[in-house]
Protein backbone atom coordinates (compact mmCIF):
# COMPACT_ATOMS: atom_id res chain seq x y z
CA UNK A 1 0.00 0.00 0.00
CA UNK A 2 1.06 3.43 -0.92
CA UNK A 3 -0.35 5.97 1.13
CA UNK A 4 0.86 9.31 2.22
CA UNK A 5 -0.19 11.09 4.57
CA UNK A 6 -3.10 14.01 3.88
CA UNK A 7 -2.80 12.69 0.48
CA UNK A 8 -6.19 12.34 -1.66
CA UNK A 9 -6.91 9.25 -3.72
CA UNK A 10 -9.14 9.50 -6.79
CA UNK A 11 -10.85 7.21 -9.40
CA UNK A 12 -11.47 8.07 -12.68
CA UNK A 13 -13.33 6.59 -15.27
CA UNK A 14 -12.50 6.63 -19.21
CA UNK A 15 -9.20 7.79 -17.89
CA UNK A 16 -7.21 6.76 -21.08
CA UNK A 17 -8.22 9.22 -23.56
CA UNK A 18 -10.38 13.27 -23.75
CA UNK A 19 -12.07 14.57 -20.29
CA UNK A 20 -10.82 11.76 -18.33
CA UNK A 21 -7.71 11.88 -19.30
CA UNK A 22 -7.28 15.86 -18.65
CA UNK A 23 -8.49 15.24 -15.46
CA UNK A 24 -6.80 12.74 -13.67
CA UNK A 25 -3.15 14.25 -15.16
CA UNK A 26 -4.94 17.66 -13.54
CA UNK A 27 -5.39 15.93 -10.23
CA UNK A 28 -1.95 14.36 -10.19
CA UNK A 29 -0.50 17.07 -10.76
CA UNK A 30 -2.46 18.99 -7.67
CA UNK A 31 -1.02 16.08 -5.33
CA UNK A 32 -3.74 13.30 -5.88
CA UNK A 33 -3.08 10.05 -6.26
CA UNK A 34 -4.85 7.93 -9.44
CA UNK A 35 -6.58 5.19 -10.15
CA UNK A 36 -6.74 5.21 -13.97
CA UNK A 37 -9.40 3.26 -15.07
CA UNK A 38 -10.52 2.35 -18.83
CA UNK A 39 -10.88 -0.48 -21.32
CA UNK A 40 -7.76 -0.30 -22.89
CA UNK A 41 -4.57 -0.72 -20.87
CA UNK A 42 -2.13 0.90 -23.29
CA UNK A 43 -4.22 4.56 -23.29
CA UNK A 44 -4.02 4.08 -19.43
CA UNK A 45 -0.54 3.63 -19.48
CA UNK A 46 0.08 6.96 -22.07
CA UNK A 47 -2.22 8.56 -19.37
CA UNK A 48 0.58 7.85 -16.75
CA UNK A 49 3.40 8.56 -19.39
CA UNK A 50 2.09 12.05 -19.54
CA UNK A 51 2.17 13.02 -16.00
CA UNK A 52 4.69 15.72 -15.73
CA UNK A 53 7.71 14.80 -13.45
CA UNK A 54 7.08 15.29 -9.62
CA UNK A 55 3.28 14.11 -10.23
CA UNK A 56 1.61 11.93 -7.78
CA UNK A 57 1.47 8.19 -7.95
CA UNK A 58 -1.58 6.60 -10.31
CA UNK A 59 -2.37 3.20 -11.23
CA UNK A 60 -3.58 1.66 -14.59
CA UNK A 61 -6.54 -1.07 -13.96
CA UNK A 62 -7.92 -2.20 -16.97
CA UNK A 63 -11.79 -1.89 -16.43
CA UNK A 64 -15.02 -2.30 -18.75
CA UNK A 65 -17.50 -0.27 -16.14
CA UNK A 66 -20.62 -2.52 -17.69
CA UNK A 67 -19.01 -5.44 -15.61
CA UNK A 68 -20.01 -5.89 -12.25
CA UNK A 69 -16.32 -7.58 -11.53
CA UNK A 70 -14.38 -5.12 -13.02
CA UNK A 71 -15.51 -1.86 -11.03
CA UNK A 72 -15.23 -4.59 -7.78
CA UNK A 73 -11.90 -5.58 -9.13
CA UNK A 74 -11.02 -1.53 -9.28
CA UNK A 75 -11.59 -0.61 -6.23
CA UNK A 76 -10.30 -3.31 -4.88
CA UNK A 77 -7.17 -2.73 -6.63
CA UNK A 78 -7.50 1.31 -6.12
CA UNK A 79 -7.95 0.55 -1.86
CA UNK A 80 -4.64 -2.21 -2.04
CA UNK A 81 -2.51 0.23 -3.54
CA UNK A 82 -3.71 3.85 -1.86
CA UNK A 83 -5.56 2.79 0.93
CA UNK A 84 -9.07 4.71 0.91
CA UNK A 85 -10.81 6.41 -2.02
CA UNK A 86 -11.80 9.86 -1.38
CA UNK A 87 -12.83 10.74 -4.65
CA UNK A 88 -15.04 9.07 -7.95
CA UNK A 89 -14.73 11.05 -11.15
CA UNK A 90 -17.69 8.94 -12.81
CA UNK A 91 -16.54 9.89 -16.63
CA UNK A 92 -16.71 6.55 -18.67
CA UNK A 93 -19.34 6.98 -21.84
CA UNK A 94 -20.15 6.64 -25.25
CA UNK A 95 -22.17 8.48 -27.42
CA UNK A 96 -23.36 5.22 -29.55
CA UNK A 97 -24.12 5.34 -33.57
CA UNK A 98 -24.48 8.85 -34.61
CA UNK A 99 -26.73 10.19 -37.03
CA UNK A 100 -29.28 6.92 -36.36
CA UNK A 101 -33.00 8.07 -36.18
CA UNK A 102 -35.18 6.39 -33.77
CA UNK A 103 -37.00 4.03 -35.80
CA UNK A 104 -33.45 2.36 -36.87
CA UNK A 105 -31.14 2.13 -33.72
CA UNK A 106 -30.98 -1.02 -33.02
CA UNK A 107 -31.43 -2.41 -29.31
CA UNK A 108 -28.09 -3.98 -29.33
CA UNK A 109 -26.60 -0.16 -29.50
CA UNK A 110 -29.16 1.34 -27.22
CA UNK A 111 -28.41 -1.40 -24.87
CA UNK A 112 -24.37 -0.61 -25.01
CA UNK A 113 -25.23 3.26 -24.58
CA UNK A 114 -27.21 2.09 -21.70
CA UNK A 115 -24.58 -0.76 -19.95
CA UNK A 116 -21.91 2.13 -20.42
CA UNK A 117 -23.25 5.59 -19.33
CA UNK A 118 -26.05 4.60 -17.01
CA UNK A 119 -25.35 1.02 -15.60
CA UNK A 120 -21.40 1.80 -15.46
CA UNK A 121 -21.99 4.62 -13.62
CA UNK A 122 -24.04 3.24 -11.08
CA UNK A 123 -22.10 0.54 -10.34
CA UNK A 124 -18.84 2.40 -9.99
CA UNK A 125 -21.17 4.85 -7.52
CA UNK A 126 -22.26 1.67 -5.38
CA UNK A 127 -18.91 0.68 -5.23
CA UNK A 128 -17.61 3.84 -3.75
CA UNK A 129 -20.55 4.26 -1.59
CA UNK A 130 -19.58 1.12 -0.23
CA UNK A 131 -15.77 1.93 0.34
CA UNK A 132 -16.42 5.53 1.28
CA UNK A 133 -19.36 4.12 3.86
CA UNK A 134 -16.36 2.02 5.60
CA UNK A 135 -13.05 3.94 5.52
CA UNK A 136 -11.44 6.13 8.57
CA UNK A 137 -12.04 9.02 8.02
CA UNK A 138 -15.67 8.25 6.74
CA UNK A 139 -16.91 10.23 2.99
CA UNK A 140 -15.54 10.93 -0.26
CA UNK A 141 -16.86 12.66 -3.47
CA UNK A 142 -18.64 11.52 -5.98
CA UNK A 143 -18.07 13.63 -9.44
CA UNK A 144 -20.73 12.46 -12.32
CA UNK A 145 -20.10 13.36 -16.24
CA UNK A 146 -23.57 14.38 -17.04
CA UNK A 147 -23.25 16.46 -20.73
CA UNK A 148 -25.54 19.23 -21.36
CA UNK A 149 -27.28 16.45 -23.58
CA UNK A 150 -28.72 15.76 -19.60
CA UNK A 151 -30.46 18.82 -20.10
CA UNK A 152 -32.10 19.00 -23.98
CA UNK A 153 -30.90 16.60 -26.76
CA UNK A 154 -29.33 16.81 -30.82
CA UNK A 155 -31.15 14.96 -33.27
CA UNK A 156 -30.65 11.36 -33.56
CA UNK A 157 -28.83 11.40 -30.07
CA UNK A 158 -31.56 9.14 -27.92
CA UNK A 159 -30.06 6.73 -26.58
CA UNK A 160 -27.00 9.28 -25.32
CA UNK A 161 -29.57 11.40 -24.11
CA UNK A 162 -31.73 9.50 -22.12
CA UNK A 163 -29.05 7.95 -20.28
CA UNK A 164 -27.71 11.43 -19.47
CA UNK A 165 -31.09 12.89 -18.66
CA UNK A 166 -30.73 9.36 -16.19
CA UNK A 167 -27.58 10.48 -14.88
CA UNK A 168 -29.21 13.76 -13.17
CA UNK A 169 -31.90 11.44 -12.02
CA UNK A 170 -28.81 9.08 -10.10
CA UNK A 171 -27.22 12.15 -9.26
CA UNK A 172 -29.93 13.92 -7.16
CA UNK A 173 -30.34 10.28 -5.82
CA UNK A 174 -26.51 9.62 -4.51
CA UNK A 175 -26.54 12.90 -3.35
CA UNK A 176 -29.74 12.71 -0.84
CA UNK A 177 -28.23 8.85 0.27
CA UNK A 178 -25.12 9.88 1.15
CA UNK A 179 -25.66 12.81 3.43
CA UNK A 180 -25.22 10.78 6.60
CA UNK A 181 -21.82 9.15 5.39
CA UNK A 182 -19.94 12.29 4.49
CA UNK A 183 -20.88 11.44 0.69
CA UNK A 184 -21.24 14.47 -1.53
CA UNK A 185 -22.29 13.97 -4.73
CA UNK A 186 -22.41 16.39 -7.65
CA UNK A 187 -22.76 16.67 -11.57
CA UNK A 188 -21.07 18.88 -14.29
CA UNK A 189 -22.59 19.26 -17.65
CA UNK A 190 -19.54 19.84 -20.24
CA UNK A 191 -20.25 21.26 -23.82
CA UNK A 192 -18.29 21.24 -26.46
CA UNK A 193 -14.89 20.32 -24.57
CA UNK A 194 -11.76 19.64 -27.48
CA UNK A 195 -11.48 15.79 -27.60
CA UNK A 196 -11.47 13.45 -29.95
CA UNK A 197 -15.00 13.14 -29.37
CA UNK A 198 -16.22 16.52 -30.45
CA UNK A 199 -13.76 16.75 -33.39
CA UNK A 200 -16.52 16.33 -35.69
CA UNK A 201 -18.37 19.58 -34.28
CA UNK A 202 -15.65 21.30 -36.11
CA UNK A 203 -16.58 20.09 -39.70
CA UNK A 204 -20.20 20.95 -38.80
CA UNK A 205 -22.80 19.14 -37.15
CA UNK A 206 -26.65 18.57 -37.84
CA UNK A 207 -28.69 21.08 -35.86
CA UNK A 208 -32.53 20.79 -35.29
CA UNK A 209 -33.52 22.95 -37.98
CA UNK A 210 -31.63 20.68 -40.36
CA UNK A 211 -28.86 22.51 -41.29
CA UNK A 212 -25.59 21.13 -40.77
CA UNK A 213 -23.47 23.73 -38.90
CA UNK A 214 -19.74 23.98 -37.27
CA UNK A 215 -19.62 24.50 -33.37
CA UNK A 216 -16.96 26.17 -31.29
CA UNK A 217 -15.30 24.18 -28.55
CA UNK A 218 -13.27 25.29 -25.98
CA UNK A 219 -9.98 23.83 -24.11
CA UNK A 220 -10.87 20.59 -22.26
CA UNK A 221 -7.95 21.84 -19.27
CA UNK A 222 -10.81 24.17 -18.19
CA UNK A 223 -12.93 21.49 -17.56
CA UNK A 224 -10.30 19.46 -15.71
CA UNK A 225 -9.72 22.62 -13.48
CA UNK A 226 -13.61 22.75 -12.83
CA UNK A 227 -13.53 19.60 -11.94
CA UNK A 228 -10.66 19.79 -9.99
CA UNK A 229 -12.12 22.71 -7.91
CA UNK A 230 -15.54 20.73 -7.30
CA UNK A 231 -13.04 17.83 -6.20
CA UNK A 232 -10.90 20.27 -3.27
CA UNK A 233 -14.00 22.04 -1.48
CA UNK A 234 -14.61 20.57 1.91
CA UNK A 235 -17.01 17.91 2.07
CA UNK A 236 -19.38 20.44 3.81
CA UNK A 237 -19.90 22.16 0.81
CA UNK A 238 -20.77 20.93 -2.74
CA UNK A 239 -21.45 22.03 -6.20
CA UNK A 240 -24.49 19.92 -6.98
CA UNK A 241 -24.65 20.90 -10.52
CA UNK A 242 -22.24 22.81 -13.07
CA UNK A 243 -22.43 23.37 -16.12
CA UNK A 244 -19.23 24.19 -18.51
CA UNK A 245 -19.79 24.89 -21.94
CA UNK A 246 -17.95 26.84 -25.33
CA UNK A 247 -19.55 29.94 -24.68
CA UNK A 248 -21.53 30.31 -28.04
CA UNK A 249 -22.31 26.79 -28.80
CA UNK A 250 -25.73 26.54 -29.82
CA UNK A 251 -27.02 25.30 -26.51
CA UNK A 252 -28.35 28.80 -24.57
CA UNK A 253 -31.98 30.20 -26.57
CA UNK A 254 -32.45 29.46 -29.89
CA UNK A 255 -28.91 29.11 -30.84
Amino acid sequence: METAENSRIAVVTGAGSGIGRAVALELMRAGWSVALAGRRTGTLEETAGLAPEGASASVAVRTDVSRPEDVAALFAATVDRFGRVDLLFNNAGTFGPGGVPVEELSYDAWRHVVDTNLNGAFLCAQAAFRQMKEQDPRGGRIINNGSVSAHTPRPHSVAYTATKHALTGLTKSLSLDGRPYGIAVGQIDIGNAATDMTERMRGGVLQANGSVTPEPVMDVADVARTVRHMAELPLEANVQFATVLATTMPYVGRG
